[in-house]
This record gives C-alpha cells, structure tokens and sequence, in this order.
C-alpha cells in the first residue's frame, strides 16, 4: 500500500507532499498531491491523508484523530477492503470509480448538536454536484439523488468526553465515474458516470464538496442550527411537497414541507396537524418512488 500525506503551506499557499503515492489508473492521476492542488479551503481539507487501499476511511481518521490530526483533516483513498454506511451496512465500490473519504472535525458545540452535521454534509455533496451541472436534489435527511436514485452516501461517527466532543468524522462516498451498478441496487443508486455520460475528474468533486462544505459548516456554527441553511436545503428537497409515508412504530402517511431548523422534516397529516419527524428515529420513504 503507499500512502500520501498532503499539507498546504499557509505563507506560500504551495502544497507540500511527502510520500510515494501510486497514481491510480483511472480518468486522471488522484492521489495525495493531485487532490490537494484541487482543495481551495482555509481549514477543511487543508492536509490530505491519501492511501491505495483502507479498510475503512472513518477507521482511518478516527485513528489519525487519537495521534492528534487537527480540525479539517481529510483521509481518502482508492478502495475500502471494510467500508461501512448507516446502520451497519457494508459500502464499497471498485477502485478508481469513486470518492471514499472521511473529513475530521472537532467542534466546540455540545454533542447533541453534532448529528445536524450529516445534513451539512448532504447539502454539501450536492452543491458540488450543482456546480458540476448536474441536476441534484436531496431525499431527507442527507440521501444525494440524481434522478431518483441514490449518488451518495454519509456516515457520521462522534467521540465524546463527558458533556465536550473529542471529534467527529464524516464519512462520503460519491458515484461518481461507476459504469454498472449491481442488479440488486439497480432501482435504488446511481452514478455521475451513468447520468450523464460523462467521466468526471475525482479530484476538482473533493475540492468541491469541501469548498461547499466548509462555507456552509461556517454558518452552521454561528448558531448551532440549520437557520442560516433551510433555504438552501429545501430549495433541493426531493421530499418537499411530496406525499410520504413515516415509517415510525405506528406508520402514517402526510405531505412533506420542508425542514425546520433542527434538521426534522415537517409532515402534515390527514387532519392537518404537523409533525416534526426526527433522522434519528424513523425513515421516511415516498409513496410511489425511490425518493
């Protein structure tokens, strides 16, 4: 395995890399160096932590967190051997399809604020997609989704220490140049690739999502909620308007109307009454369709 470890040198704005990374055989040269040159960030993403194969992105930062890695640093690699998504299921992809990464945080906000993080992030994914031109918008709470079907997934993991965070790590995997998805997740995922026809270079989407994603984590830390981006978030909201079914302990059926700024997405049911349906506590599904 070879391995990169990418910084920017703040008086110069040069990017200093040490290690033998491989050039993955692909559309374009990415590995450390390459993404680095692609990241215009003030903190997130400003070291690149970069490796041919992992088991797993998160494991990697976590790990890199524990030796004292700063605020902002992002891990990548080619191919995750033990990828993990939400729930406990298992995420992987072939090598040179896709971005796998992990960005490290540590917030000065109480835990219970962190898992709007995994909306920031969302949001984020697509932005950069927006920016790419691709027409994108978001099933709640952080599903990516051009044309129906799922282009990204986040897992976001928090250490805490007592009542303070030790760090979070946010997790990403885009589609972004696959040419075949499994017959299994045919109906349910996608990729830029397969969109649009178009190869995509994998280092300018990084630079992207952590362009997107610092901007908008700036706001979110101003007041520790998602005010300063409901607008943006709902105006890509797959759901809003939309018949949906809550797929809670007792499931019902209402119409979608966006978020509020804790992150739930606001159901109106039959009888009018409004309900603010927690990420953490159920799924929510569209009636007729994926999203």
């Amino acid at each position: 395995m070879s391995m990169d470890i990418c910084k920017k040198n703040d008086k110069s704005n040069v990017k200093e890399c040490t290690g033998t990374g491989k050039i993955a055989q692909s559309e374009a040269a990415y590995n450390g160096g390459t993404i680095s040159q692609a990241i215009h960030t003030k903190w997130a993403g400003k070291t690149v932590h970069f490796a041919d194969e992992t088991d797993s992105t998160n494991e990697w930062v976590k790990a890199l967190a524990r030796e004292g890695a700063e605020h902002g640093t992002l891990a990548v690699t080619e191919y995750q051997s033990a990828g993990k998504g939400r729930l406990g299921r298992r995420w992987t992809a072939p090598a040179g399809s896709s971005v796998m990464m992990s960005l490290l945080l540590r917030p000065q906000f109480a835990p219970q604020y962190a898992s709007m993080l995994t909306l920031v992030m969302g949001l984020s994914v697509a932005q950069a997609a927006e920016k790419l031109g691709i027409e994108v918008s978001i099933k709640w709470p952080n599903d990516v989704v051009v044309s129906r079907k799922k282009i990204c997934g986040i897992l976001t993991e928090m250490s805490v220490d007592g009542e303070n965070i030790r760090h979070v790590v946010i997790g990403v995997g885009i589609n972004v140049n696959i040419e075949e998805i499994p017959q299994e997740l045919s109906d349910k995922a996608t990729s830029l690739y397969l969109e649009t026809g178009r190869k995509y270079d994998r280092n300018q989407v990084v630079g992207l999502v952590m362009e997107c994603f610092e901007k908008n984590y700036e706001r979110f830390v101003q007041t520790c909620d998602l005010k300063l981006l409901i607008e943006d978030y709902n105006n890509l909201l797959a759901n809003r308007e939309q018949p949906v079914r809550v797929l809670a302990k007792e499931p019902y059926e209402g119409t979608a109307h966006g978020i509020n700024e804790k992150g739930e997405l606001l159901v109106e049911r039959a009888d009018g009454t409004i309900t603010c349906v927690s990420a953490g506590e159920v799924s929510v599904r569209g009636l007729y369709s994926y999203v």
